[in-house]
């Protein structure tokens, strides 16, 4: 079984800044892409920000310039820097991953349970 834990989130003022980590654990074989996602009130799940294996990172235009994603191999982890935060990044934030994990040959994708992260005006 492989477990993905987020932490990091908390309330902040606008203009502040937060970084998440995501960390995942249990029998794991490799890694594949992972990927930040966020979940307002009232609103669809949306990809954040996304990083593959090789560290090619890909991000909404929503955050594009103030959010920073990067990733740890060794540690299994993923990061999401965010600066410059505003009050609509206001939402819970998921990480996920795919990963292929012992004894299965076949890759499964996997959620965290989510952090919050709020930002006053």
């Amino acid at each position: 079984q492989v477990q993905l834990v987020e932490s990091g989130g908390g309330l902040v003022q606008a203009g502040g800044s937060l970084k998440l980590s995501c960390a995942a654990s249990g029998r794991i074989v490799s890694i594949n892409a992972m990927g930040w996602y966020r979940q307002a009130p009232g609103k669809q799940r949306e990809l954040v920000a996304s990083i593959t294996s090789g560290g090619s990172t890909n991000y909404a235009d929503s955050v594009k310039g103030r959010f920073t994603i990067s990733r740890d191999n060794g540690k299994n982890t993923a990061y999401l820097e965010m600066n410059s935060l505003k009050p609509e990044d206001t939402a819970v934030y998921y990480c996920n991953a795919g990963v292929r994990s012992h004894p299965t040959p076949w890759w499964d994708g996997y959620w965290g349970q989510g952090t919050q992260v709020t930002v006053s005006s």
